[in-house]
């Protein structure tokens, strides 16, 4: 039985799991919905039914708006940056587990997505934007710089001088230029976004565990290495994979013919 969450809403359905940030109006990251993100997605990853995690916004208006500015204000009078850095360290731990998930994760963007909420999607594997979303790194906007991985990721997806000019400026962008920057996988018109997440999330699914699980290793983790001794990561990991029932059975189908049928062994 899946335990329940006050500000995190969680479903499964055909081994993919929903994740919806809940915390209305605008789902501003509170400690107490990191803390509801976390466990649901520890929960979700530990769960041997479900191969896919998608996560999304609740509401029309918004994926997420950022880090919640009036828990973040009232910190001043709590230990000032001390206990900001204790907040901070929480969010990048929660995004570092996500990205480095052993489970694919993709993000289903339906509305703004704004300092976290846009360091929360990068953290995730696809995202997947509404054609009315809006992105952007607006913490220069508030007098901070982003704290839950952004100056790392973005430059990393869009490119350094990319990344350094939205970050300075604040500026928000619509989907489209998010698309053109690399930063969407796909944009689909509004109603179409959770469709769209659950049909790729449900063909991800439909392929190996083994296979999943190896792709997102070799290239989270080859991308922190020089691209020789990544190369030789890859070489180890597809030794690995080789070896498994699903490799044999992925061969055999395709030499007669058929559609393949994994165990995920």
């Amino acid at each position: 039985m899946m335990a329940e969450y006050t500000n995190v809403k969680v479903s499964i359905e055909d081994r993919v799991a929903v994740l919806t940030l809940d915390h209305p109006p605008v789902n501003a990251f509170s400690t107490a919905m990191l803390q509801d993100l976390e466990a649901a997605f520890d929960e979700m990853v530990a769960d041997d039914q479900v191969k896919v995690i998608v996560i999304t916004g609740g509401g029309q208006m918004a994926f997420a708006a950022g880090a919640d500015i009036k828990e973040m204000a009232s910190l001043g009078g709590q230990g000032g940056a001390e206990t900001g850095l204790v907040f901070m360290k929480k969010g990048q731990d929660i995004f570092n587990k996500i990205e480095c998930s052993p489970k694919p994760v993709i993000a289903a963007i339906n509305g703004v997505a704004l300092g976290g909420g846009m360091e929360l999607a990068m953290a995730c594997h696809i995202r997947i934007l509404a054609d009315r979303a809006r992105i952007g790194q607006s913490e220069s906007n508030l007098g901070i710089i982003p704290g839950w991985g952004g100056t790392q990721r973005l430059p990393r997806i869009v490119g350094t001088g990319k990344a350094i000019e939205l970050i300075l400026t604040g500026d928000m962008i619509n989907a489209q230029e998010a698309f053109r920057l690399g930063l969407a996988n796909k944009v689909v018109p509004a109603g179409q976004v959770m469709h769209e997440a659950l049909g790729l999330a449900k063909k991800i699914a439909a392929k190996s565990k083994i296979t999943n699980q190896a792709t997102l290793d070799t290239v989270i983790n080859g991308m922190r290495m020089p691209l020789e001794e990544g190369v030789l990561y890859e070489r180890k990991r597809i030794g690995e994979v080789m070896n498994s029932n699903d490799t044999r059975e992925g061969l055999t189908a395709f030499v007669e013919k058929r559609q393949a049928k994994f165990t995920d062994s």
